[in-house]
């Protein structure tokens, strides 16, 4: 590079630098975030997750041209690809957990029962993952101590968490905007409020579509229209994926040192139409232009220097439903086989989970506008809003407790593929022998079912996994096999 080349860059850099430093500094003056000047001369890092992404999936979406950017960051060896296992269960609760805390002990799920109390845990609430967190925190140091979460499960000790699950309430992202603040903010990035606002009216045009081509195929059992879905898929799939990445952007210019944002929209997709599919990869195309320009401001804003990390919490497998596939339910199945009441947690996946948590989001970001609002009709609109969401949630929760308070002789939690089955015939974990003793023919049709590829149970101090293939214990002495690996063919 010439001395010419050279100086055109330097010069370019250092406006750039200039243009961000004022349109930030400004935004962080109106939303009340000031510099985080502490050990500013350390390096940071922004971590990026991308909600239920694969490896598989992955790299199927770079060969498409679907993530050009990211794609540009691994062939000029910026970035480098690498797997890792996330284990099981293959849940966020317990990945976040493990990655903010390294502790993600006794999280079997997304949802799991309590034989003591007859209650069960679903992580979608924000009291019961704020009480996870208490516990898988204690006498650790969260990941992001002294940053910034969002749209996360757990907080890491960050010093603001906005959108994320136990720190509900606590954070709000226009918390201390008031009146001719908006107009700046407008000001700052009209480009991203333009938009959000074309996004908003486009996702809202599609999402009445759809209905419209379901109900005109279908006749019949469309579930009605609720005023939480449009709203909720603007919600997620413009508004807090914008706010999260110019908050990200901010926190850059304040020199944050640990930055951790966590993208969902692919996930929810993937889960409702696959992983692989075209509207999966077609998400990915829009995060690919969120990581476009966090890079951007990391590259070009070097007052605090910052490692990159993408990642993901787990992958996914496409599946059809037990019910779908053989016409019943697991439950149906298990009641035919034992002859017992069996009853079913609320919901089987996370997709729904991930619906819930927006909604709250939302409420809560309503409830601190409302606060703030002068005059009338902007008070009312927000507060008739606010009402809405509340009383569909409301709803759902009153739903939820009465599932919870039924009981049965088994219980069954589900958290997408992985099941876990509960007998109540005692408060304490139960082994396969005592449970062949009171279901002599479980074990062997549960294993031979052509919906379950894999039976994990205790005896003793054992864990024993089998399979249709074969048998195997894991113990303190080491692993004993019989037949073939039950985890073979799995990736």
């Amino acid at each position: 590079m010439t001395w010419l080349h050279r100086g055109i860059v330097d010069l370019f850099n250092a406006l750039a630098a200039w243009y961000y430093r004022r349109k930030f500094g400004a935004a962080a003056r109106q939303l009340g975030r000031t510099p985080h000047l502490e050990d500013a001369g350390q390096r940071g890092f922004v971590a990026i997750e991308i909600d239920g992404l694969g490896y598989r999936y992955l790299r199927q979406a770079i060969r498409a041209g679907t993530m050009p950017y990211l794609a540009r960051l691994i062939t000029t060896r910026r970035m480098r690809l690498a797997r890792w296992r996330c284990g099981l269960p293959s849940t966020t609760p317990a990945s976040q957990a493990g990655i903010l805390y390294g502790n993600n002990w006794d999280i079997p799920g997304f949802r799991w029962y309590d034989k003591r109390t007859g209650e069960s845990i679903m992580c979608k609430l924000p009291g019961v993952v704020r009480a996870i967190q208490e516990r898988v925190s204690e006498g650790r140091i969260g990941l992001l101590r002294g940053g910034s979460s969002y749209t996360n499960m757990f907080d890491g000790d960050a010093r603001l968490a906005l959108f994320t699950l136990s720190a509900m309430g606590r954070d709000r992202f226009f918390e201390n905007v008031r009146g001719f603040g908006f107009l700046v903010l407008f000001a700052l990035s009209p480009g991203r409020v333009l938009r959000v606002v074309g996004l908003s009216f486009w996702t809202w045009l599609v999402y009445v579509g759809k209905r419209a081509a379901a109900w005109l195929r279908a006749r019949e059992s469309v579930s009605h229209f609720t005023f939480l879905g449009p709203l909720l898929e603007i919600a997620n799939n413009v508004v807090f994926r914008e706010v999260t990445t110019f908050s990200v952007m901010m926190d850059i210019y304040r020199h944050m040192p640990a930055i951790y944002a966590a993208y969902t929209g692919y996930d929810e997709i993937a889960h409702h139409f696959g992983a692989g599919s075209t509207e999966a990869l077609r998400a990915l195309r829009s995060l690919d232009n969120q990581i476009r320009h966090i890079d951007r401001i990391r590259q070009t804003y070097t007052a605090r220097e910052y490692d990159l990390y993408i990642l993901s919490d787990h992958g996914m497998t496409s599946s059809v439903p037990f019910r779908v596939a053989f016409g019943l339910s697991l439950e149906q199945f298990l009641a035919e086989r034992t002859g017992q009441e069996v009853h079913a947690g609320e919901g089987e996946g996370e997709d729904e989970g991930l619906a819930e948590r927006r909604a709250r989001f939302l409420v809560d970001e309503i409830r601190g506008l409302e606060a703030r609002r002068r005059g009338p009709i902007p008070a009312l609109l927000l507060q008739a809003t606010r009402r809405r969401l509340e009383e569909e949630l409301l709803a759902e929760a009153l739903e939820a407790e009465w599932d919870l308070s039924r009981r049965g002789e088994i219980a069954v939690r589900s958290s997408g593929s992985l099941s876990h089955l509960y007998f109540e015939v005692t408060p304490r974990q139960m082994d396969l022998g005592e449970i062949a003793l009171l279901y002599p023919q479980l074990l062997p049709d549960l294993v031979a079912h052509p919906g379950i590829g894999l039976v994990a149970g205790r005896e003793g101090e054992q864990t024993v996994l089998t399979s249709k293939q074969g048998t195997l214990w894991i113990g303190p002495d080491g692993e004993r096999l019989e037949g073939e690996h039950p985890l073979a063919g799995y990736e």
